[in-house]
């Protein structure tokens, strides 16, 4: 035995107090290769993520000094601005015009993946920094994309104001109000389609002014984004996966940022709701944890899905003390909110799934129902819908099953879950990959990983095809 130990001598220390290195050690032992790639001390995948990391900071201001001038940057209802939601920045001057805007979102795009791809070899500082940074930056910015952070006000204003029930009717029932010119077309005989809780906090940010209104939803996106991070993170940790890079895959994509909080998305707070519920189940407090996924669907019904996967883990180890805590936690919250949803909005509630259904059957050709529809005619648009609906029923229904089986992990079932949503629904909108990226984040299956990043260039290349002016591709 000891003969055999001594045919490499091992590691030790000279007279002069440095290591020395055994003169049989194989090359792939001394790194040669990993030396060979290091420049000036850092590696070149570390310098390539901090070039992109550098590369998504410019562009972010970029875009922001430049949302007030370019029109493809902002809501169709806001073209020209008026100064009043301008901002702080809406004076530069700076126009990119299409092919502009869209060369700026393809450099951001292509630094994003390189940022994501290099993010465990980034220091944990310089990848937060960034990160908090681009986000604050958009929070200066005039309102971003979509007429959305709109109608979040006007449904507020319908029943704190003129005491219409938001889910009973939409914005056209009260033009004369100031705020009715900008909402979207589509939207002005459209109900709500979010739930009681985002539509409770809409009434109470009612009596603020349009501009006040734009910002405290900006800011409540903006911080619920960076929570939502913070989540990954100590999540992350829980699981044994990389807090960096999870942190990275979600905090510096730009659908994420300049969408997503550009554009004051409640999905964003919908996400770090339920992602406060995902780290306390796995932090083994699963009363408190259900309570909370069931208080991200009352923002917005898409987070239900994942309560049906926090029952389902543990299904054959722990069984009945985790799926009574899950159960009591989430039907206590259920129960609250039923009760809350009563009071302020009467049976009202009770129509939102009809007003989900309309909307989507609605879609367009960024989503794969719209575009087969758009392909085939518009006569088989609600048949395809149809069976890719089925088809995310039965995926929901397989990945249940093995979940509760123990051969899939709860958070990756919840994560293929989102890309079957973004895949089969008919209205597919650049902000929604915040469903899957946290979670993704957060898998331990590495083709989510790489499954989240595909679906960021693919949603980010149907946007900017559309920005192309003068091509209609239906």
């Amino acid at each position: 035995m000891l003969s055999e130990m001594n045919v490499q001598e091992p590691l030790g220390a000279t007279e002069s107090g440095t290591t020395r290195l055994p003169a049989e050690a194989p090359v792939a032992r001394l790194g040669l290769r990993g030396l060979q790639n290091r420049v000036g001390g850092r590696s070149l995948s570390e310098r390539r993520g901090l070039v992109a990391v550098g590369v998504l900071l410019v562009s972010t201001l970029v875009v922001v000094l430049a949302t007030a001038q370019t029109d493809m940057l902002l809501p169709e209802t806001l073209r020209p601005i008026p100064p009043f939601l301008a901002g702080p920045l809406g004076t530069t001057g700076i126009d990119l015009g299409d092919y502009g805007l869209i060369a700026v979102l393809g450099v951001m795009l292509a630094a994003y993946t390189v940022a994501a791809g290099a993010a465990e070899r980034l220091s944990a500082a310089t990848v937060l920094t960034c990160i908090v940074v681009m986000h604050a930056l958009v929070l200066l910015a005039p309102p971003m994309l979509s007429t959305d952070i709109f109608s979040y006000q006007f449904y507020g204003r319908m029943q704190a104001i003129y005491g219409a029930n938001p889910y009973l009717a939409g914005p056209h029932g009260v033009m004369l109000d100031p705020l009715f010119s900008y909402i979207g077309s589509k939207w002005t005989y459209t109900p709500t389609v979010y739930g009681p809780l985002f539509t409770a906090l809409s009434y109470l940010l009612a009596p603020l002014s349009i501009a006040a209104s734009v910002l405290a939803y900006k800011a409540i996106a903006a911080a619920a984004s960076l929570g939502t991070v913070a989540l990954v993170w100590r999540s992350a940790r829980l699981r044994g996966v990389n807090p960096v890079r999870a942190a990275a895959l979600v905090g510096l994509n730009p659908l994420v940022v300049i969408y997503g909080v550009g554009g004051g998305h409640n999905d964003l707070l919908m996400m770090v709701l339920l992602m406060a519920g995902v780290y306390m189940v796995l932090a083994r407090r699963e009363r408190s944890g259900a309570a909370m996924m069931v208080t991200a669907a009352a923002v917005k019904l898409t987070a239900a899905v994942m309560f049906a996967y926090a029952l389902a883990s543990d299904g054959g180890r722990r069984g009945r003390e985790h799926r009574r805590d899950v159960l009591l936690g989430g039907g206590a919250a259920a129960l609250l909110f039923a009760g809350l949803a009563f009071w302020w909005f009467g049976s009202g509630p009770l129509h939102l799934f009809d007003t989900l259904q309309k909307v989507q059957s609605e879609g367009d050709w960024h989503s794969l129902p719209g575009f087969i529809g758009a392909v085939l005619g518009t006569n088989t648009g609600h048949v395809v819908g149809d069976v890719l609906a089925g088809l995310f029923v039965l995926a929901c229904l397989w990945l249940l099953r093995e979940t509760w089986r123990g051969r899939l992990d709860w958070i990756d079932a919840g994560a293929w879950t989102a890309l079957a949503l973004l895949i089969t629904a008919s209205s597919l909108l650049p902000w929604y990959v915040v469903w899957l990226l946290p979670l993704a984040g957060l898998a331990r299956d590495r083709r989510l990983w790489r499954v989240a990043t595909a679906a960021t260039v693919i949603v980010t290349v149907l946007q900017l095809v559309g920005y192309v002016p003068h091509v209609t591709l239906f």
